[in-house]
C-alpha cells in the first residue's frame, strides 16, 4: 500500500493471520485495496480514497463494518448488568430500537473500548464493539456476568454494512422498498428489526445514513443491491477521515485503557445521575478530575498533522492523538489532548519534525452535513 493510503488511514495494522468478512470476495472483485485492518483483511479504497470521502459527503457511499462484533445480551438482569458495566446509564433507553453511545472502563477509570448497545426489551440488547478489542471486550464482559442471571451470544453469523451521506437513506429505500415503512420514522440513535434485519440509524461520518445487520450470506447480494442504486463503495480510509472532520474518537488513538473519557472528549457519555449506580470505574473518576482535555486543530501553516505530534501550549504541552487532510476543508486538522485551559481560538504550535507550525483551536466536530463547520477568523 502506498504511503498515502497509510497517512490518511493511521490505524493500520500488521497482523500474523487476518480474518475475512462475508464480503471479502466482493472486495476484491471490484479492485479494492485491501489491508490488515485490527486482524481483519479489509478494503482501505477502490481506487480514490478522496472521492470515496466526497461521495459520503455530498451524495451516498457504503462501509463493510463486518469485523466489528455484535454481541446479543438476553436475561432477567440484563439491565442491572448493564448499568453496572457502562459508564452511561442504559436505564435510559426505553423505547424500543433506541441506542446509548457509552465507554466500557476498567476500574481505574481507563477505556477498555467504546460501543453502541440497541435496546429490544429489558431482556434483550444488542451491544456492538470495535473489531480490535472485540475478543477482550467479550473476555471482560463474560467475566462480569458472574452474578447476574444474563447471557451473552456473539454473533459472527451476521454482516454488517454502513450506507451513509445525504442521499443514503432514499437510495437504500430504492434498493429495498419493502424496507421503508420500518425504517422511515427512526429517529438518530434508534434502530428498526425488519425480516431478520437490523436497521440503525447511528452513524460514524457525520452524515444521515442506516447501518444494516443482515445474515452473513445475504451481504453480498445486499451490498450488489445498493451499488446498482448508485451507492459508491467506500473503504476504510475515507472512514476515517470522515469520522475524525465529525470529530468522533477512534479507539486507540483517541482513548485507550490509559486514559478516561473525562480526558477525551466524552464526558457527556459519563452519567452520574444515580448516586447510586456504581458503575465500573466511577469511584476513579469521581476521585482523579480531569487536569486535560480534547480540543481540535485546524493547521495554518503549511504541513500535515498526524498523531502522536508535540502541541506546544501555554499551559504546558500537549500530544495529537488523530490528525489528517480533510478533504471536506481543504487543510489540516487533528484531535489533541491538551491541558486544560486550553481555549477555542488560541494559537498553538504543533512540532512536526523540525518545525513548529502555527495551529488554531477549534471546537469538533470540523464538518458534518457535506459542509465546513470552521469559523475562519
Amino acid at each position: 500500500m502506498g504511503q498515502r493510503s497509510r497517512d490518511l488511514c493511521p490505524f493500520y495494522f500488521a497482523y500474523p493471520m487476518s480474518q475475512r468478512t462475508p464480503l471479502y470476495d466482493t472486495h476484491v472483485a471490484a479492485g479494492a485495496k485491501i489491508v490488515d485492518f485490527a486482524g481483519w483483511d479489509m478494503p482501505i479504497h477502490y481506487g480514490s480514497q478522496i472521492e470515496e470521502h466526497h461521495a459520503v459527503r455530498r451524495d451516498a457511499g457504503m462501509f463493510d463494518v463486518s469485523h466489528m462484533l455484535a454481541i446479543d445480551l438476553a436475561g432477567p438482569d440484563a439491565l442491572p448488568w448493564l448499568r453496572r458495566l457502562l459508564a452511561n446509564d442504559c436505564a435510559k433507553l426505553t423505547v424500543p430500537g433506541k441506542a446509548l453511545y457509552s465507554c466500557m472502563l476498567k476500574e481505574d477509570g481507563g477505556v477498555i473500548d467504546d460501543l453502541i448497545v440497541y435496546f429490544f426489551t429489558p431482556e434483550r440488547y444488542r451491544i456492538v464493539v470495535n473489531a480490535g478489542t472485540a475478543d477482550k471486550d467479550l473476555a471482560w464482559m463474560q467475566a462480569q456476568l458472574a452474578g447476574f442471571n444474563a447471557t451473552l451470544a456473539p454473533r459472527r453469523d451476521l454482516a454488517m454494512i454502513a450506507v451513509q451521506g445525504p442521499n443514503a437513506r432514499e437510495l437504500f429505500w430504492t434498493a429495498f422498498p419493502v424496507a421503508r415503512a420500518q425504517s422511515v420514522l427512526l429517529t438518530p440513535f434508534q434502530a428498526a428489526e425488519w425480516d431478520g434485519w437490523l436497521i440503525a440509524r447511528t452513524g460514524y461520518t457525520g452524515e444521515d445514513g442506516f447501518e444494516i445487520a443482515v445474515p452473513a450470506d445475504a451481504a453480498a447480494t445486499v451490498w450488489q443491491a445498493l451499488a446498482a442504486v448508485g451507492v459508491a463503495p467506500a473503504g476504510l480510509g475515507a472512514r476515517d477521515t470522515l469520522r475524525l472532520e465529525a470529530g468522533m474518537n477512534l479507539y486507540g488513538q483517541d482513548m485507550d485503557e490509559s486514559v478516561g473519557p473525562l480526558e477525551s472528549g466524552l464526558a457527556w457519555t459519563v452519567d452520574f445521575k444515580d448516586a447510586g449506580r456504581d458503575f465500573i470505574g466511577r469511584k476513579a473518576l469521581e476521585s482523579a478530575p480531569p487536569t486535560r482535555q480534547l480540543i481540535g486543530l485546524l493547521l495554518k501553516d503549511k504541513g500535515v498533522l498526524r498523531s502522536h505530534q508535540q502541541v506546544i501550549t501555554k499551559q504546558g504541552n500537549g500530544e495529537t492523538t488523530s490528525g489528517t487532510f480533510s478533504p471536506t476543508i481543504q487543510g489540516s486538522i487533528a484531535l489533541a489532548r491538551v491541558p486544560k485551559g486550553v481555549a477555542v481560538d488560541d494559537e498553538v504550535l504543533v512540532q512536526i519534525r523540525d518545525k513548529q507550525l502555527k495551529a488554531k483551536v477549534v471546537k469538533p466536530p470540523f464538518a458534518r452535513n457535506g459542509k465546513s463547520l470552521i469559523q475562519e477568523n
